[in-house]
């Protein structure tokens, strides 16, 4: 609820009037100067009481009667009966209490106001050998603009130098710089924590990720939530109610004072200042999670949420192909595989393509340069790859009409189960392979979902326009109580419409077609870690870090801030109620009633501040950001491993006993020098730590449990492998050991993934 700067100035005016009349007029009757102390009391009180009847008349105009109206009465009133110092002190304290709300606006509108304030202005266009300063909403696309060390990105571009190291807390809230390689995005509004380094702008300043935000929170600070409109409404009954108490006690006691004193006690701060502060708290709690909200009602209808609908692409998943597996034909490796494709892939722009090319570079395999390429569109590619005739592409291109053999057959099938695209790779007329790519789901999705139920949300759907097998696979994951698939964004708009009539409704999604909906929804929540989109125009929220689980902290938050805001208004109504009977019976003066009403007014504004913190857990300890990430760093190190023993099982499928034993031995070494050692490390050293953290016993029993059967297998697996001789192994061996080997594999991947979500649990606090 911003507040313009003459209407502070007037305020902090008015609170100085009221106080020097008050100072000086007490002055004059401590020194038996009574008629004149009684002038300075009525002389501090009038410029509030005009100032009051101003804003009533301006309320009035545009069709609502605010609840100042109590306190404008209580101040007439002391003047009329001839009480200027009751009157006066009302003044100090009805000043006093707007003072209090324009610091607690300000202290919570801090954080959304730090992104304004750091908003560049200057860039440093580069023309030729020299460079020249300029306003940045003159730097063009395809500018080359020189960043120096400690600037702020001025706008959306890629790195131009070898590497160049940002600090992304501003967007991303993440406090560690990361260093990003040359190519890489960078994002306006990231700090140069590194060397000065130069950049290609690919995006004007006003349409760059920081201008974007800075839009967003412009509109979160001018937007005025319908639950505060609500509290001026509860004047239609607080007004009646005092002038029928001060009128009984006016008429049950025979002194008008008695009615008057009922009438300051009643001053109505706590309606006035909980609501408001107690959002614009909450807004800036959210911000500085990477929360955008844009205004309080988007906080009050967040507050209300029964049901969440997620887009699937780019929401739930992560929005493009990624390496699933590299199928390998016997005799074959997955790394020239993966190098053929990726080397001949460098002549496409399909997105299908740079995801091999980037997972090739990424292995840190050597790509070659092809020659003589040939694009069949929606087909895949084909040239010479080392003087090699390479074919990638789908299933027909590879192998026209011919029979696929058994391998191939079972790369489709898997392909199938994981909902995955099979980009087929030939070499000189003979597969050699075949690369899954789909859209996996979020690292941190299923911990997402589960956060929003114990938010309290009833229900969770998924509304995609993809396949139904896709969708279906995603949605038994996650536990999804609904999905639609295969629709439209007119469909989804009519989804979500159908939703709302039955409860309160939330839409989340990232993709322009995603905009109708959100905008349909009751909150549109819009992901745009990437800047601002019509996804972001259309939503009430915007989560500004590429996380999915904020969606559940923004929930949170809400349904906090609003409990917050119920428990001022109740407890600072609640004790002015007590004042006000208090009054009536003779146990409050007039000036007693108002300091009384004073005291209430800062619990109210002190309680409203509290929407500010994640709320006190006495006695929870934090895991280090740091800690936390080594802890994670660490399961993804054992990726290339879990890797390797996948393609060892398959390999197993069709091995012979010469090409088993050296296989099953390679598996046993691999478990035994990387993943026992990790999994006992952590049973000894991490998981202690941990449960000081989370007081989580019978859950790490749980985890301890996953460890002690991957030591088990391991055993199994090296009862199997030592001594083992190529006379020794049936078909059954070999059996025994892929079956082993799997398992494990997948035992293992699937304990990371728990345990990542643990580590995330204990850094959050």
């Amino acid at each position: 609820m911003p507040i313009a700067l003459n209407e502070r100035l007037q305020r902090r005016a008015l609170i100085a009037i009221a106080l020097i009349g008050l100072a000086f007029g007490g002055l004059l009757y401590a020194t038996g100067h009574v008629i004149p102390a009684r002038w300075l009391w009525a002389a501090g009180t009038v410029p509030v009481v005009i100032g009051l009847f101003v804003s009533m008349v301006r309320d009035l105009m545009a069709g609502r009667m605010g609840v100042d109206a109590v306190a404008f009465v209580s101040m007439s009133a002391a003047l009329l009966l001839g009480q200027p110092l009751a009157g006066v002190v009302v003044a100090v304290m009805y000043a006093g209490g707007n003072l209090l709300e324009d610091f607690a606006v300000a202290r919570a509108e801090r954080d959304l106001k730090s992104l304004t304030d750091r908003a560049p202005r200057i860039a440093h266009r580069r023309r030729g050998d020299s460079l020249e300063d300029v306003a940045i909403e003159d730097v063009a696309v395809g500018d080359t603009v020189l960043v120096r060390a400690g600037e702020v990105i001025p706008i959306d571009g890629v790195i131009l130098a070898a590497s160049a190291t940002l600090d992304e807390a501003a967007l991303t809230g993440e406090p560690i710089p990361v260093t990003r390689p040359k190519g890489d995005p960078v994002h306006s509004g990231t700090i140069n924590a590194g060397e000065t380094f130069e950049m290609r702008a690919t995006a004007s300043a006003s349409e760059s990720t920081y201008a974007g935000i800075i839009k967003l929170v412009t509109a979160a600070q001018t937007a005025k939530t319908p639950f505060i409109r609500l509290a001026d409404r509860y004047a239609l009954l607080l007004l009646p109610v005092t002038l029928a108490l001060a009128t009984a006690a006016w008429l049950w006691s025979g002194d008008p004072i008695r009615g008057l004193a009922v009438l300051v006690a009643s001053t109505p701060c706590p309606l006035i200042l909980a609501a408001p502060v107690a959002f614009i708290a909450g807004i800036s709690r959210a911000a500085r999670r990477g929360i955008l909200v844009k205004g309080g009602a988007a906080i009050e209808a967040l507050a209300r949420t029964h049901t969440v609908m997620f887009d699937k692409t780019g929401t739930l998943t992560v929005g493009g192909a990624r390496l699933v597996a590299i199928e390998t034909a016997p005799q074959q490796s997955a790394d020239e595989i993966l190098r053929l494709a990726g080397s001949l892939e460098q002549a496409s722009h399909h997105v299908v393509a740079a995801a091999i090319v980037t997972t090739a570079r990424a292995r840190g395999l050597l790509l070659s340069q092809p020659a003589e390429v040939k694009e069949t569109m929606g087909s895949g590619l084909q040239g010479l790859v080392d003087g090699r005739d390479v074919r990638v592409g789908s299933f027909d291109l590879v192998y026209g009409q011919g029979r696929p053999p058994p391998w191939a057959v079972r790369a489709l099938r898997r392909a199938s189960w994981r909902s995955a695209l099979s980009v087929f790779v030939s070499v000189d007329g003979t597969t050699i392979g075949a690369i899954l790519l789909a859209d996996e789901l979020r690292r941190e999705t299923p911990r997402a979902v589960q956060n929003l139920r114990a938010a309290g949300v009833e229900r969770i759907m998924m509304v995609t326009g993809d396949r139904a097998e896709s969708a279906d696979t995603i949605a038994a994951a996650l536990d999804l109580d609904a999905v639609l698939a295969e629709r439209v964004p007119s469909d989804k708009v009519e989804a979500v419409v159908v939703e709302q009539r039955l409860h309160p409704t939330i839409m989340v999604g990232d993709g322009i077609n995603d905009a109708p909906a959100l905008a349909a929804a009751d909150v549109g929540i819009a992901l745009g870690a990437r800047g601002a989109s019509a996804s972001s125009e259309a939503a009430d929220v915007v989560i500004l870090v590429d996380q999915l689980d904020r969606v559940s902290d923004a929930v949170a938050i809400a349904r906090r801030t609003r409990r917050i805001a119920i428990q001022s208004i109740a407890a600072g109504m609640g004790m002015s109620g007590v004042a006000m009977i208090a009054a009536a019976f003779g146990y409050l003066t007039p000036v007693e009633g108002a300091l009384t009403q004073e005291a209430i007014d800062v619990a109210v504004i002190l309680n409203a501040l509290r929407a500010l913190t994640p709320g006190w857990r006495f006695g929870q300890q934090r895991l280090q950001t740091a800690a936390s990430r080594a802890l994670r760093q660490g399961h993804t190190d054992l990726q290339a491993c879990l890797d390797r023993l996948r393609e060892i099982a398959d390999a197993l499928d069709e091995a012979s006993a010469d090409c088993a034993v050296p296989l099953i031995i390679e598996a046993n070494e691999l478990i035994a020098r990387n993943i026992v050692e990790h999994e006992r490390d952590d049973e000894s050293n991490v998981y202690p730590r941990i449960a000081k953290i989370l007081h989580d016993a019978p859950g790490l029993v749980a985890m301890s449990r996953a460890h002690r059967e991957i030591l088990h297998l391991s055993r199994l697996l090296s009862r199997l492998s030592n001594g083992l001789k190529t006379e020794a192994v049936d078909k059954y061996l070999i059996r025994d050991a892929q079956r082993v080997i799997e398992s494990i594999e997948s035992l293992v991947r699937m304990h990371n993934a728990q345990e990542d979500d643990i580590y995330e649990q204990a850094a959050a606090g």
